[in-house]
């Protein structure tokens, strides 16, 4: 079994030391006229309003690292690398088996153990020694976005125990049935059923807020209504596909899902009967199946 604990630093980016950022930097081995661009793009900044001809006086700002900037990732990055590095060392030498994800402020803890006492000691001890080590860097991790999630195999009942983080002041952690991360739904074993249904739901209202686009007396031609479906509904249903689509894996349910949200984007680009053969709506329209729309777009991310 698989068992992960997802975590989320509040604040990442404002919450930056500038003067341990700086000391990243330079121990990076970086030129010292960066380090010194660095330690004065940083702190003491200073700005204006303009609209139109208005020109507001100058603010002081102490924004730091500001979300949204070009330098964001790359500082970013520098600084978490130094604690990853520290947190690895500190769960290596207490012997915790434990992989680390981390994508910028979001992070996770991934177990893999027969037991789910064994895992959820294990996720406890490196929750404890994270949010320790990530006070020291003047960060804090928000507690009511920590998730537990639990997969595995088993065809039999599935009761994972709750992950209890009272001994540190945290709430206890209850697994569920499905769980939402970065924009991908996942369930225990992986089959990805929400995860299609909930992206082919959301592309089909897509469908039916695109009939706002045309005007009063026309609407939208069907050559207009297709390269909506193509460029910007079909985009919709089959986000993130690699997670699932890949050799040997069952496709059944998934591709019926898809194969229902197409032909009701066809019955809308044609305005034609709900009854009228799959087929030949495809035909007219100029749709390829959904497995071979896939396959073309998997045989192009392997170039």
């Amino acid at each position: 079994m698989t068992n992960t604990l997802a975590f989320d630093i509040a604040q990442f980016f404002p919450s930056l030391n500038h003067q341990l950022l700086t000391s990243i930097i330079l121990k990076a081995g970086l030129d010292r006229h960066v380090v010194r661009f660095f330690s004065n793009y940083l702190i003491n900044r200073k700005t204006s309003y303009q609209w139109n001809s208005f020109l507001s006086s100058i603010f002081n700002i102490n924004i730091g690292v500001g979300q949204g900037s070009a330098l964001s990732p790359i500082l970013s990055t520098l600084y978490l690398s130094l604690l990853l590095y520290i947190l690895e060392k500190c769960l290596k030498n207490l012997k915790i088996p434990i992989s680390i994800i981390s994508f910028v402020d979001d992070g996770l803890f991934i177990s893999q153990d027969k037991s789910f006492d064994i895992s959820n000691s294990r996720l406890f001890y490196s929750y404890n020694v994270m949010t320790n080590l990530l006070d020291k860097f003047g960060l804090i991790v928000e507690h009511s976005k920590t998730e537990v999630f639990h997969f595995s195999r088993s065809h039999g009942p599935f009761n994972p125990p709750p992950l209890d983080l009272l001994p540190l002041g945290r709430p206890i952690l209850s697994p569920k049935n499905s769980w939402k991360y970065l924009g991908f739904i996942f369930d225990r074993k992986l089959t990805f059923h929400q995860h299609i249904n909930f992206y082919s739901n959301r592309a089909l209202s897509s469908v039916k807020y695109m009939k706002l686009l045309g005007n009063s007396s026309r609407g939208i031609s069907p050559l207009q209504k297709c390269l909506l479906y193509k460029y910007c509904i079909l985009l919709i249903a089959l986000y993130s596909f690699q997670l699932w689509f890949y050799h040997r894996t069952p496709l059944l349910y998934l591709l019926n899902a898809l194969g229902k949200m197409q032909r009701r984007a066809a019955i809308w680009i044609l305005r034609i009967f709900k009854t009228s053969p799959l087929d030949r709506i495809k035909a007219i329209v100029g749709l390829i199946p959904i497995k071979f729309h896939l396959q073309k777009l998997w045989s192009r991310a392997q170039l």
